[in-house]
This record gives structure tokens, C-alpha cells and sequence, in this order.
């Protein structure tokens, strides 16, 4: 509980509020309350009188910012002249809340730091003053096939210096804070010491309409991440216009993270309005003034500012029309690194909760008055030869007139052994390294005893589901002496669902409070168990916050130095259709684990329907160029996918990809392991049994059940003999063929033999047709196009023709019988 400083003041303010709920009712004092708790004035939150002391050269400073904005503000226009586009405006209000970041806060040993993605240019800018970067590969901003720059932060495009993609709006605050909670799960566990890591998240106001950006607000709360900043760029613009034209996205966003739990820290006038603020009477008013008016305000005349805003106010009469219009048009705390520092100083210095900086900027500041404020401002691409020169002289640049007259404006550097320089270098080194700086110190997992294998390879007279047989696998894993420690359960509130209960009091589930309740099913062998080194992570309803929570698991390798071994197991539906846009930044993000698509197929979920049958998740997960896709129809199958998985992500030629693997909830007796099989079930097809090849069988998954019956049902009623083929990976199979140089695998396996090919599986008939351009004969697939259906599996198979009778009679018209 924190310490009542005045508990007189606080008895009568108590009396207050309680004379208010007699008099007015208990609703008129909760909303008083309300307000009281959700927003105060808009001011700033340090004040310049309790600014600390600011620790660095601010004359030098401003001349690195000088050239950075220069910089940002001609590659972007250099690469306007291909067409390739860029953005000006970001980076140009943003400036100063890197600069003092770079200067005096981001530990590049330490911090992770998402970088907003279309500030790219100026942290390009940024490197080149440091010299990590060339005027040469600044030129090739947006021309990667030329070896140049991506245009957003894109780790897999640019290995050693970006750490974190946030382009994709939304998925950079979500990812933030589940990393900022990874970075304590991590240390609660005694993987790796994390205390001193602080992470960073850089946002725009109009990026907060994005749900994923608020999604994950409580989570950091409850958990008491102080380990975690939002810095949200409040210039009030998003592309088109306004972030809020009627209302002020400043208040809005203050009572949303204060009314989660956030401290929230406010940046938002400059130096010269301190004077004006003396008037309670302006602060009022400009705590109603809509952003789109004050949007207005910031690009017209002294006169126009004059007469709208400061009407009836003495506190103005000291000022001339120009004086009025130079500091509402630009004075913002987002554009002086003193209150900049103040803000984050704060910030970090907070104990308890998480913090946003909620900071006031001009979009397109130093740009010019044709760019400042303005709605097209994010559509400027570049500036003319005029413009470049008014932002020279504004700037403060040695770049002579002569450099200007030509097509393109130069770049500018004060040289290697300039102060402006050294002064850079000097303060990266203090601050443990370069930033942003991506690095992999890999070193190789033991892979685990064959043991775990083994015991699946057996098989199981006794049927149960490829879902059982995984998670029992990873159970046996966990138990690993080395390796099994690494291993990081991620589920979305379904572990029973998925048979994993049985972790709960071994493994247990993560908390940072522990468990400070006696659980209902305490004397219960399978009791809910909570610990503050819990392993696994039990996120709730949230597909979105489970694949955060992977991402930061899966990329702990680059991230920390410490390779885990996440597996994130959920309802195959919700996963690649809902959170494909988080798999894809997994991806972009080198990131390496384990998706696991539960009670997947079209007609496996005995009732659930149509919004729970996934019949094309295996197809969407086939345009990820990062993932591979395994169908598997047997638990030896799941095992050596695992084992195959776990070597190439995790040993000494470790691959920067991710495996999806789909299992099935139908109990199946589950065969021994063949002789001869592992290669094919890696590479994705082999013959599972020989019935006389008049024609061929392709199943993969659960269909590798109908196909089996449906084959006996030919041999015994028609006397035709077909061969039954398991196909563990259409996805692996066509990139084989698209890929090699020799004979593709697919038909390396069919070689030899003849007759029709007729493919099945539980997926709509275009997961299989990837394959059908290298089978060279007759081809049928069978599958489940549309949507799915409440009904009993054996009617829904009915329906959609993939039942063993329906299989049976696509073979007979294959072969002419």
C-alpha cells in the first residue's frame, strides 16, 4: 500500500465525495472518480522547473540531430527520384525522441528497442553519422536487389542491424510488451539475468487505433512490467488527417493507460509556452481545443491564433503576432531534448508499472512551412532544391549553394574525426554498443536421448490422437536434463482441451505473483499449480498474445544469446487465419519454434461447425517461405518431425525457419514405426502400404485413415490393389520441386511405378493440386472445399466426398473399373 503523505487532507476530501454521493447519488461520485483518475491537466508532467540537470553537450547533440534530420531528409528524396517513395514527416517530428534515446538511454548490451517503422530513414542516418553504415549503401535505400537498405525495419533483410519488423501497425506495441514479460519469465526461471534490460516501444497516436496496440495494456499492469516504455508520438496525424479532429488523442490515450494501470508520463509544451501556462484560463482551454483545431492553429498566422485561441487573454498581450505564431506552431516538448530527457528519466525511474511517454511533436518538423502540420504531409516524398536550402539555414549545415544546384542534394558528415562524431561513438560505448544491433552468439542444443522417440516409435494398440501423442512426446522432453529446460508450453487457455493438464504440477504455469490462492482441485493429483519459475505460459483467451509471447520465445537466440524452444499449441482454425500477420513478422523476425494446429482438419471437431472446421490452414501456412507445413497422420510421424525440427532449428547448422505441424483429436490406433521411413517423412511422402499399385493412394493426416479403408474395401468388394502413400508435407514436396536442380523427390518416390494418382486429405483440394504439376498421370483430388458443418464425422466425410465409400469409388473411376 503506498503512504498517505497528508491523511487529514485525505479524511476530508473523503467527506467531500461522500457529501457528493448523498446529495447527487453514488453514480455522480464514481464519475467524479472517473475523471479524477483517468486524466489530469493538459500540462506538461515534469514541469521545467523539476527538469533534472541534462547530462550530455547539448550544443553537439544538436548538431548530430542536424545532420541526421539532413540525412533522413535526402535519402528519402534521392530514392523519390526512382519512385521508390519513403517517408519524410515521421522521422522529422521524431527526431529528438531517438536522439536523446541514442544519447543517453538505450543500453545496447541491455534494451530491446522497436523503432517505429516509418522513422526508418532517420535511424538509417543515424548509423551513417556512427559509421556503420555508407553513403553508398544510403544510396540503395529501398533497392535490396541491389544490396541496399529495406524500407522498414526487416531483421531477415538486414541480419545484423534490425532486431524487431513493427511496419505491420500493431504488432510492435503487442510484441513489446510480451517481450518486456518474456524478459522476466526468463529471469524468474534463472535462464538468464534480465533485471538491468528495459524495452522500448516507439509509436505513432494513429497507431494506436490499431486493436493489438491496446490489446495487451492489462497484461503489463498486472504484472508490474517497470521494465517496459511506450513512447507514443502524439503530432495529432495519422495519414490522411487528424488521429482525432473532434477530441484530443492525448486525453483519450491517457485515460485508456491510466485506466489500465500505466504510469503515464506527459511531454507535451515547449519552453517558450511556460509563461503562457501561468494562465489557468488557457490551460483550460487548450484541454478542449480539438486536435484538428489545433492542428489548424499550428499552420496559420499569429493574427488567426490571436483571435481563436487567446481571445479575452491577458496573459497573450505581451506577445507580438509572430511571437504567437513561432510557438504554437512548433514549441512542443517533443522537439527540445531537455524536456525530452525529463520525460524519460521518469519513466525509467518508475517502479511498479509500466510507463508511457505521451509526447507532443509537429509531423514534418524542420521540413518547412509547406510540409509542417500539414494533412498530405505523409505523401511528401521529397523536397525541392528551395526547400533543401531553408532547411540548411535552419539546420545550422555547411553545405554550400553549389552542392544544392545539382539533381540530386548531397549527403552531409562532419567527418570520422569530428567531435560531432567522436562525441557519438563515445556515447554508444558508454551505453554497451551500437543500437539497433542484432547479434547471434549461437551455440548448439544438445539434441535429446532417442529415448522419448523410441517409446512413440512403438506405436499403440490402444487408439489415441496425434495431439495426445505429441504432447506426451514433449512431456518426455521437458524431462531432457540439458534441453529440457528450454522448452516454453505457450497456450490459449486450453490445455485440457489438449490433454496437457497433466504439466500443470510438474512443469507448472508461470506467474510472476505466484500463487497466492489454494485452488479448488488443491487434492487433486492434476491441481492447478501457478509459480514465479513456472514453465509454462497459460495466456488466456488471446491467439494474438500467445503468438507475442512465441515471438519472443522464438527469437531468444538473437535476442538474449539463449536458444528456447517454444511450441505454442492451439485450435488449428485460430492461427495462420487469425494471427497469419504475426506469423509473417515471426518469420521476418528469424524466429525458430514450434506451431502446433490442434483438432485440425475440415470434419475432425464432431460439432463445432463452420467457424471451428479448418480445412486450409496447411494452405496458408505454404505461403509463409519461413514455415514448414507437416500434415502428419501417425505418431511416429509427429516424432520425427519433432526430432527432425529440433536438429535443424536448435543444432550446429541451425536454420532460421519455424515448423507447423497439424494433429488431429480423433483417437486412431496408432502402428509401429516402418523400417526405412525417416527420410520420407521428412522430405514429405513415402509408401505406407503396398496393395498391388493398379492405382495410388496420397493421404496425409487424418484422411491416411479413410485411404487405408477405402483400400481394403477395393481389395475385398472389387478386387482392385491400390498403394497407400502417407504424404506428411504437400507444402515441402512442391518447394522440393521447385527448388532442385535434379529430379524433384515427388517423383523420385513414385518412380517405378504406374497408374493414376488419387490424393486425399482433410484439407480443401488445393493443399494436394501443389503437387499435381509434377505427377505425369492421371490425377484426382479429394478434399473439403467449403465450409465446414455441424454434424457427426462420419456425415460431414459423407458430404464432402472424403469418406472411405466415396475414396473407393474415385479410384475405380481412375482406373476404368
Amino acid at each position: 500500500m503506498e503512504k498517505d503523505l497528508d491523511p487529514q487532507e485525505t479524511a476530508e476530501w473523503l467527506e467531500s465525495l461522500e457529501a457528493v454521493r448523498r446529495a447527487a447519488g453514488p453514480e455522480r461520485a464514481e464519475f467524479l472518480l472517473r475523471k479524477l483518475a483517468t486524466s489530469t491537466r493538459y500540462l506538461n508532467t515534469v514541469p521545467t522547473a523539476q527538469e533534472p540537470p541534462y547530462p550530455g553537450d547539448l550544443q553537439l547533440e544538436e548538431r548530430i540531430a542536424a545532420y541526421d534530420r539532413w540525412n533522413a531528409a535526402v535519402m528519402v528524396s534521392r530514392a523519390s527520384k526512382l519512385g521508390l517513395g519513403g517517408h519524410l514527416s515521421t522521422y522529422a517530428s521524431a527526431a529528438w525522441l531517438y536522439e536523446v534515446g541514442f544519447n543517453h538511454f538505450f543500453n545496447g548490451a541491455e534494451d530491446q528497442v522497436y523503432f517505429q517503422g516509418h522513422a526508418s530513414p532517420g535511424i538509417y542516418a543515424r548509423a551513417f553519422l556512427e559509421g556503420r553504415l555508407t553513403e553508398a549503401q544510403l544510396d540503395l535505400f529501398r533497392r535490396e536487389t541491389a544490396g541496399g537498405l529495406p524500407s522498414y525495419p526487416h531483421p531477415r533483410n538486414m541480419q545484423d542491424f534490425w532486431q524487431f519488423p513493427t511496419v505491420s501497425m500493431g504488432i510492435g506495441p503487442l510484441n513489446a510488451v510480451y517481450q518486456a514479460r518474456f524478459n522476466r519469465y526468463l529471469h524468474n526461471r534463472g535462464i538468464k539475468d534480465t533485471s538491468a534490460s528495459h524495452v522500448w516501444a516507439f509509436l505513432g497516436d494513429g497507431e494506436m487505433d490499431e486493436p493489438e496496440s491496446t490489446a495487451a495494456l492489462t497484461l503489463a499492469a498486472r504484472e508490474g512490467l517497470d521494465n517496459l516504455t511506450f513512447v507514443i508520438n502524439c503530432n495529432l496525424q495519422r495519414l490522411d488527417g487528424p488521429v482525432r479532429g473532434n477530441t484530443r488523442i492525448v486525453n483519450e490515450l491517457e485515460g485508456v493507460f491510466r485506466g489500465s494501470g500505466w504510469n503515464v508520463v506527459k511531454a507535451l509544451w515547449g519552453s517558450e509556452w511556460d509563461d503562457l501556462l501561468r494562465s489557468d484560463e488557457l490551460v483550460s482551454r487548450l484541454g478542449q481545443v480539438p486536435d484538428g483545431q489545433f492542428q489548424t492553429f499550428a499552420a496559420s498566422s499569429g493574427d488567426y491564433i490571436r483571435t481563436h485561441l487567446f481571445e479575452g487573454l491577458d496573459v497573450a498581450q505581451g506577445y507580438s503576432d509572430e511571437d504567437l505564431r513561432r510557438i504554437v506552431a512548433g514549441s512542443r516538448a517533443g522537439h527540445e531534448p531537455r524536456k525530452v530527457h525529463a520525460a524519460y528519466r521518469h519513466a525509467v525511474d518508475h517502479r511498479g508499472a509500466p510507463t508511457v511517454v505521451l509526447v507532443q511533436t509537429v509531423k514534418g518538423w524542420t521540413l518547412g512551412e509547406g510540409v509542417e502540420a500539414r494533412n498530405a504531409n505523409h505523401q511528401m516524398k521529397k523536397l525541392s532544391n528551395d526547400e533543401f536550402r531553408a532547411m540548411r539555414d535552419r539546420l545550422g549545415l555547411p553545405i554550400s549553394d553549389e552542392a544544392l544546384s545539382g539533381e540530386l542534394p548531397p549527403y552531409a558528415h562532419p567527418g570520422p574525426d569530428s567531435p560531432e562524431a567522436r562525441y557519438a561513438a563515445e556515447r554508444r560505448r558508454e551505453l554497451g554498443g551500437p543500437i539497433p544491433s542484432r547479434t547471434v552468439s549461437h551455440h548448439a542444443l544438445a539434441l535429446p536421448a532417442t529415448r522419448p522417440f523410441d517409446r512413440i516409435a512403438k506405436g499403440s494398440e490402444q487408439p489415441i490422437a496425434t495431439t495426445m501423442a505429441f504432447v506426451r512426446l514433449v512431456k518426455d522432453l521437458m524431462r531432457e536434463p540439458e534441453s529440457g529446460r528450454r522448452w516454453v508450453p505457450i497456450v490459449p487457455d486450453e490445455a485440457r482441451t489438449f490433454g496437457m493438464e497433466s504439466l500443470f504440477p510438474t512443469a507448472k504455469i508461470y506467474s510472476p505473483l505466484g500463487q497466492r490462492y489454494e485452488p479448488v482441485d488443491r487434492d487433486l493429483l492434476l491441481a492447478y499449480k501457478e509459480a514465479t519459475d513456472g514453465q509454462l505460459l497459460i495466456e488466456g483467451i488471446t491467439e494474438a498474445g500467445s503468438m507475442a509471447s512465441f515471438t519472443a520465445a522464438a527469437t531468444s537466440y538473437a535476442t538474449h544469446g539463449e536458444p528456447m524452444i517454444p511450441f505454442y499449441i492451439f485450435y488449428s482454425m485460430f492461427g495462420f487465419q487469425r494471427t497469419g500477420d504475426q506469423m509473417w513478422a515471426v518469420a521476418d523476425q528469424l524466429g525458430r519454434g514450434f506451431l502446433v494446429g490442434a483438432t485440425a482438419g475440415r470434419t475432425t471437431m464432431t460439432g463445432e461447425g463452420l467457424q471451428h472446421a479448418d480445412g486450409h490452414s496447411q494452405l496458408l501456412a505454404s505461403t509463409n517461405p519461413a514455415c514448414l507445413a507437416y500434415d502428419p497422420a501417425f505418431a511416429y510421424e509427429v516424432a520425427e518431425i519433432v526430432r527432425d525440427g529440433l536438429e535443424r532449428m536448435y543444432g550446429p547448422a541451425a536454420e532460421d525457419v519455424f515448423y507447423y505441424m497439424t494433429v488431429y483429436n480423433e483417437p486412431m490406433p496408432q502402428p509401429a514405426m516402418p523400417e526405412g521411413v525417416r527420410e520420407g517423412i521428412v522430405k514429405g511422402m513415402y509408401r505406407f502400404s503396398e496393395g498391388g499399385g493398379q492405382a495410388h493412394l496420397l493421404a496425409s493426416g487424418t484422411a491416411m485413415h479413410w485411404a487405408l479403408a477405402a483400400q481394403q474395401h477395393l481389395k475385398d468388394e472389387y478386387g482392385v490393389g491400390v498403394d497407400v502413400w502417407s504424404v506428411t508435407s504437400w507444402s515441402e514436396l512442391r518447394r522440393d520441386a521447385m527448388t532442385t536442380t535434379g529430379v524433384p523427390y515427388v517423383q523420385q518416390a513414385l518412380a517405378g511405378t504406374e497408374g493414376p494418382v488419387i490424393a486425399v486429405s482433410d484439407w480443401m483440394r488445393a493443399v494436394p493440386d501443389q503437387i499435381r504439376p509434377w505427377i505425369d498421370r492421371p490425377w484426382t483430388s479429394l478434399g473439403t472445399d467449403g465450409f465446414g458443418l455441424s454434424d457427426t464425422r462420419e456425415a460431414v466425410r459423407r458430404h464432402f466426398g472424403v469418406d472411405p465409400q466415396s475414396i473407393a469409388h474415385a479410384v475405380l473411376k481412375a482406373v476404368g473399373a
